[in-house]
């Protein structure tokens, strides 16, 4: 079988070796050394002073909502993983969905500014598989009407825009480290913020509010990263470069393959970013033509995900009436084909092959 995705296993003995570590030490968890050595080094590759590593991406949404104390509705976009709006139905927040652009995917800024009442509090953007939002059209947005700006970057790890490592913009960006991610911690996120004083803030709410021995100064929750999970991170984070280069490579043959192929969309890169090639999305003209592919690659034991699907307005546990026709239409026609740093080029064109031969 030729998944969408492939978890990135780094050398089993120097995996084995950080576990020594732990044993030897008898430090599991509660900001333990490998944890402690890995945030000094996401420190460093970020150039973000206020990096707070936690469990997984979902809950460091959660946390980023809490540390700056978002309150009522957030706009949000309806094209991304249900984690984006059900940390926020979890928080008690509501989400107001404003549609997509059709070609980058990404959410339309012009269609937020309508959507903005009394009761708003922040923009929650997503850079969808890695391709940076209009950031600027987006902080204008939220300083004139002066909003927090959370993204959630949770695929764009590693990407730049002008210059500037990606999750250094907004009050706060939010990464997964799930396994299925670039870099991860087997499971994982982190949260990144401008500011010291939520950041100060978000330390105490991942460990249950617990501010020192025998005092515990607010409420709080269990969010804290382990220190096998930090190990695992150390040991992807030095094979970063070669993950990189060769995700590229697969990237590239798939972009050399389709670029002309006028019956398949591909998303179009926001110019003023790196890319960090973590997935490859492409667009058919029907949702019929979408399931013959999909349904073709399957019996070929190859498995590509319809991601994201289905829209989230659609979502059945939402009071929500709002129609977002191009989510929705892309939605049913988009298709993530396999990408990972091992996949073999032999097995990359016979995808290629399957998907023209049924177009």
């Amino acid at each position: 079988m030729i998944n969408v995705t492939k978890t990135y296993l780094p050398n089993k003995d120097k995996y084995k070796s950080y576990i020594d570590q732990i044993y030897e030490s008898g430090w599991l968890t509660n900001n333990g050394k490998l944890l402690q050595e890995l945030t000094k080094k996401l420190n460093d590759y970020f150039e973000a002073p206020y990096i707070l590593p936690v469990s997984n991406g979902t809950l460091a949404l959660q946390i980023a909502f809490r540390a700056l104390q978002i309150q009522k509705e957030v706009i949000t976009t309806p094209f991304s993983f249900v984690a984006t709006t059900s940390s926020l139905v979890w928080e008690g927040l509501t989400p107001v969905f404003a549609d997509i652009e059709n070609d980058s995917f990404n959410i339309d800024p012009q269609k937020i500014s309508p959507l903005i009442t009394k009761n708003t509090s922040a923009i929650l953007p997503v850079h969808v598989f890695g391709n940076s939002c209009n950031i600027e059209s987006i902080q204008e947005i939220a300083h004139k009407h002066n909003l927090k700006v959370i993204y959630d970057a949770a695929h764009a790890f590693s990407v730049k825009y002008k210059s500037k490592h990606i999750v250094n913009y907004g009050d706060a960006s939010i990464l997964s480290f799930h396994s299925t991610k670039i870099f991860h911690t087997i499971e994982g996120g982190a949260i990144i913020f401008k500011e010291k004083e939520p950041y100060e803030k978000a330390k105490l709410l991942i460990n249950f509010g617990i501010s020192g021995y025998d005092k515990i100064d607010s409420l709080g929750i269990n969010s804290k990263m382990n220190e096998f999970q930090a190990a695992m991170g150390l040991c992807v984070f030095d094979d970063l470069p070669i993950i990189l280069a060769n995700r590229e490579k697969v990237f590239n043959n798939y972009l050399e393959a389709f670029k002309n192929f006028n019956i398949i969309q591909l998303q179009k890169p926001n110019e003023e970013s790196t890319k960090n090639f973590a997935y490859f999305p492409v667009v058919f003209e029907s949702e019929e033509q979408l399931l013959i592919v999909r349904d073709t690659l399957l019996q070929n034991n190859i498995f590509g995900r319809r991601y994201f699907y289905p829209s989230l307005e659609s979502l059945t546990y939402l009071k929500n009436n709002q129609e977002m026709p191009n989510s929705s239409s892309i939605s049913k026609r988009i298709l993530c084909l396999p990408i990972y740093e091992s996949l073999e080029i032999n097995d990359q064109n016979r995808i290629i092959e399957i998907i023209k031969s049924k177009l």
